[in-house]
C-alpha cells in the first residue's frame, strides 16, 4: 500500500506532505472538490467528515465537522483563496465553532494542495505553512500525520471502489 511522505525542515514552520493515489487526475480532483466525496474520505477512522455548507470557489468556504464515534463533533473550515482546475488550489484551514467562528486557540494553517496526473495515477502534494514552529508542532502532537495518511487510505478505498463501478 502507498504511503503518505511528511517533510519538515528542523526548526521550521512548513511542513511538506505527499502521496500518490491510483486514479486519474479527474477522480482525484474531484474527491478534494465535491462535498459528496470528500465526506466519504476526508475523516480517519473512525470519525467520518460531514459537510454543513461548501461552495469550491475562489472566496468560497467548505465548513464541515468531524463526527467521532461517540457523536462529538469537531468543526472545522477551509476558506479557499486561489483555484486552477485540476492543477491546485490554496486555502487556509481552521478549527471553529458550529456558526464558523474561529477557535483562536488551535492553529490555522495555510495549505497549497497541487495535483500533478500522469495516466492512471496522480501525485498530491500538499505544502502547509505556519505562523511558528509551534504551532506546526502543536498540530503534530495532536496526530495531523497519522489521521492526514489514515484519510488518504480513505481516498484509496474510494478510488479502488470507483474502478468496480466503471
Amino acid at each position: 500500500m502507498k504511503q503518505t511522505t511528511y517533510n519538515v525542515a528542523p526548526g521550521g514552520n512548513q511542513m511538506h506532505a505527499e502521496r500518490e493515489f491510483d486514479g486519474s487526475l479527474e477522480q482525484v480532483w474531484s474527491a478534494w472538490a465535491e462535498p459528496e466525496l470528500l465526506d466519504q474520505w476526508w475523516a480517519p477512522l473512525p470519525y467520518k467528515a460531514v459537510t454543513k455548507t461548501m461552495d469550491f470557489r475562489e472566496g468560497g468556504r467548505w465548513h464541515y465537522y468531524m463526527r467521532g464515534p461517540a457523536g462529538e463533533q469537531h468543526w472545522c473550515m477551509l476558506n479557499y483563496f486561489k483555484i486552477e482546475p485540476q492543477k491546485r488550489f490554496t486555502s487556509d484551514d481552521l478549527f471553529c465553532d458550529e456558526e464558523g467562528n474561529p477557535n483562536k486557540e488551535l492553529p490555522t494553517m495555510l495549505w497549497d494542495v497541487m495535483f500533478a496526473g500522469t495516466g492512471a495515477s496522480t501525485k498530491v502534494s500538499v505544502k502547509i505553512n505556519f505562523k511558528s514552529k509551534e504551532d506546526l508542532d502543536k498540530i503534530v502532537e495532536m496526530g495531523f500525520k497519522e489521521g492526514f495518511s489514515m484519510a488518504h487510505e480513505n481516498l484509496d478505498k474510494l478510488l479502488e471502489k470507483a474502478k468496480t463501478l466503471v
